[in-house]
């Protein structure tokens, strides 16, 4: 059946929301969500994508011979429930495959976890700024997000997260290290926080940057997960992996609850090549790699840090990927200054700009941007 030409079906950006028009009716929550925006990406020339957070390393040899092989096989469906890869996850982490879910990235299981655990109208209580994919997941689950604002550190505000709760409370979210600003919470913070929630509410730890920390003091919420059935640990293929491309994710969590949310979750979630590619990577030899490059990018990251910050800029602290410049209400122009020096950055408006780390030759390039933008 065409389309009335007096029901038209698209949707258009309007003030950072997503306007949409049907002659369907849709979920409230769904037409007020913010929009999700990308890092930007390259249109053509010698552009230094540095807006996503992205390895600045191509897939190892070994996990790319894995993909190739299964590739032959793409007319099967994979395994519903990665049963393999849950397996190797298992193992490298020593816990139950009970314990494990898989999924198209970890932002689909965060889905997930708050479609299983909230009700309309429950709450959910996050740190800000940090992932803008929380308070999307959040609205469609049917939730409410309640904000912390960060420290002046960029830091999680523990007491007041803890402050925050009530009884509609049904899931805390912490993403260390923080996503744009880059701090990471101590053992002491993360333990803080853990224990200060009712065992009925959920914790979920989003640890997507855990790689490249070098912090000793930092905590791993896994060492937490035996004591505390309501914690929930989120990690990715995307970063140190090199498989952002690939959609890999996976929660770790106590077996009742792995198994309320795999209910959830869409079946066949992880295509053949994806799970292909996450069991290798998950190799002795491959994993070894992952490690050496992370230490690379930390090299790197503290490299550039320390020359920013001595070139006048105020930099936290970070422990990912990535660095943080909280240049409020210039965050827009310093991006299209980056942009015009040939490195695409990833602005907040109003807040700052997040810069990912790549290659030695784009960190120089940004290096002698901001250079540049402080001599102004």
């Amino acid at each position: 059946m065409g389309t009335s030409s007096q029901s038209p079906l698209w949707g258009a950006r309007i003030g950072g929301m997503t306007e949409v028009r049907t002659s369907v009716r849709i979920r409230q929550a769904v037409t007020s969500l913010p929009s999700y925006v990308p890092g930007a990406r390259p249109g053509h020339g010698d552009v230094a994508k540095l807006s996503s957070n992205e390895l600045p390393f191509p897939p190892q040899e070994a996990v790319v011979a894995a993909m190739t092989r299964v590739a032959a096989e793409a007319n099967r469906y994979p395994e519903m429930t990665g049963e393999g890869l849950v397996s190797a996850l298992a193992h490298r982490w020593g816990v139950e495959a009970s314990q494990v879910v898989v999924g198209n990235g970890s932002v689909a299981l965060i889905q997930h976890l708050l479609d299983t655990v909230c009700d309309q109208g429950d709450e959910v209580v996050m740190p800000w700024r940090s992932f803008e994919a929380y308070p999307i997941c959040v609205a469609v689950a049917g939730a409410h997000a309640v904000t912390v604002p960060l420290t002046s550190q960029g830091r999680h505000d523990v007491p007041a997260m803890l402050a925050a709760l009530t009884p509609r409370t049904r899931v805390v979210m912490a993403c260390t290290p923080n996503n744009p600003t880059g701090a990471a919470l101590s053992a002491e913070e993360l333990t803080a926080l853990v224990e200060g929630v009712p065992r009925d509410v959920v914790v979920l730890v989003d640890e997507a940057y855990l790689d490249f920390v070098t912090d000793p003091s930092v905590g791993d919420a896994l060492d937490l997960l035996p004591h505390h059935p309501n914690l929930v640990v989120s990690r990715t293929f995307s970063k140190a992996h090199a498989l952002a491309g690939l959609r890999v994710g996976y929660l770790i969590a106590e077996p009742g609850l792995a198994s309320a949310v795999r209910s959830v979750a869409t079946p066949f979630g992880v295509s053949l090549p994806a799970q292909a590619a996450a069991v290798a990577a998950l190799g002795e030899e491959v994993r070894a790699e992952t490690a050496r490059r992370a230490r690379l990018v930390v090299a790197e990251r503290e490299r550039v840090v320390a020359a920013l910050r001595g070139q006048g800029w105020e930099v936290p602290t970070t422990q990912g990927n990535f660095f943080w410049l909280g240049v409020g209400d210039q965050a827009a122009a310093l991006a299209g200054h980056f942009a015009q020096a040939g490195v695409l950055v990833r602005p907040f408006a109003g807040e700052g700009v997040r810069v990912s780390i790549g290659t030695p030759e784009e960190n120089d390039r940004v290096l002698e941007a901001a250079a540049a933008w402080s001599a102004r």
